[in-house]
């Protein structure tokens, strides 16, 4: 592909602080932490940072981080909109800017106090000030005020098309928890959980329940970018950014397109996946792990099928059998997700991304030469590769 990013920079460095349900400190403290974390992981000095991109629903200005950090001169910053779907769009836009020469090494970041300060999960049950309450107004009168809410009417229709079922659901619950079981950073550390267990819990929003939700956590999560040709001077071995691509679908809203000709599918990731197999050279038989924004499980299930690794509608039967477990065909989110670790808005995910291509992820593969790193479903979305250095 002319002009394209791809297999010029890499992830050289990765922090975070600890995730919990109540941090004890602010946000601008998380991501203080978080960032000095992921430069002293790299082998690098604060002063070698020149460019930054965050969330715009971050509340840690740049500048505050940098100077907190010390941090100097800055030549490049920005930010992404739609939470959890900005996840790889930040990493897009660091990747950019270290690729076009705009700054050579980028700190990406994330932190809030999710859980004990302002919670995702109420949606617009709260006060909120957006043009995407002209869509919401269609329907508010009809309950659907939050996230999980939305989410279910996609997976209700899903569901219904395709015979999925909640047992189907679970599997995706487990398998993630199987992986936090190990994870002492995980939440769910050493909490097993079994499909009765699953099917048992309450509903939060028909059909999804309980272990369908994913975290809400207090924390912050950190990652370099840097040049490929820098990143073989540094102290770990580099996650290469063999592709990387944002993706916004015809008609969509913020998390409720339902006025597409069909909901049970979502054609923003098929976009994404068909740019970063495009940008990379590589497809579905190519990636050896998966870290699949798992902010419910239902939209696993769509991303599996959006990238190739099953037929549309076949992703029910993919996610049984151990496959997406360490052994399975496709080892995913084998920190425990968003699901059992924590949710950071996936950059705990990015994380982890890099670890499977070090080796040193507690739920190791065996094989990790390409590991796909997903954004959040529903909204405007994204999603890399990350590969071995040559």
């Amino acid at each position: 592909m002319a002009n394209s990013i791809a297999d010029q920079t890499a992830i050289v460095g990765i922090g975070q602080t600890e995730f919990s349900k109540n941090s004890g400190r602010s946000e601008l403290q998380l991501a203080a932490e978080a960032v000095k974390a992921a430069i002293d992981d790299a082998g690098l000095q604060p002063s070698d940072i020149d460019g930054m991109t965050t969330f715009s629903l971050d509340t840690n200005d740049e500048i505050e981080v940098a100077r907190c950090v010390g941090i100097g001169d800055l030549k490049f910053f920005s930010r992404i909109p739609h939470g959890g779907g900005a996840a790889i769009g930040v990493m897009h836009q660091a990747a950019m800017a270290v690729a076009t020469g705009t700054a050579e090494t980028v700190v990406v970041y994330r932190a809030f106090n999710e859980r004990s300060g302002r919670r995702y999960s109420v949606g617009i049950a709260e006060g909120i000030v957006t043009p995407d309450l002209i869509h919401w107004s269609w329907y508010l009168p009809f309950g659907l005020l939050t996230p999980a809410s939305w989410v279910a009417m996609f997976t209700q229709r899903y569901m219904h098309e395709y015979g999925c079922k909640g047992s189907d659901l679970a599997e995706v619950a487990v398998s993630t928890r199987k992986h936090a079981i190990n994870n002492p950073n995980a939440f769910f550390y050493g909490k097993e959980l079994t499909v009765e267990d699953h099917q048992n819990s309450r509903f939060i929003a028909e059909p999804l329940r309980l272990f369908d939700c994913c975290q809400e956590s207090d924390g912050g999560t950190a990652c370099i970018v840097t040049t490929v040709e820098r990143a073989k001077d540094l102290q770990h071995k580099p996650a290469v950014i063999r592709s990387a691509a944002q993706a916004a679908g015809a008609d969509q809203e913020n998390m409720t397109s339902f006025y597409r000709p069909s909901i049970s599918h979502l054609p923003e990731m098929d976009l994404v996946a068909k740019q970063n197999y495009e940008m990379s050279g590589l497809g579905p038989d190519d990636i050896d792990a998966g870290i699949i924004y798992d902010a419910f499980t239902p939209i696993v299930l769509f991303q599996l099928e959006s990238f190739g690794f099953c037929k549309r509608g076949e992703a029910k039967d993919f996610v049984k059998d151990g496959n997406l477990e360490v052994g399975g065909r496709l080892p995913c989110n084998t920190n425990g997700g968003q699901l059992s670790e924590a949710y950071i808005h996936g950059m705990n995910g990015v994380n982890e991304g890099v670890r499977l291509i070090r080796g040193t992820s507690l739920n190791q593969p065996a094989k990790n030469d390409h590991v796909l790193v997903t954004g959040g479903v529903g909204v405007p979305t994204s999603g890399m590769i990350l590969g071995q250095a040559s």
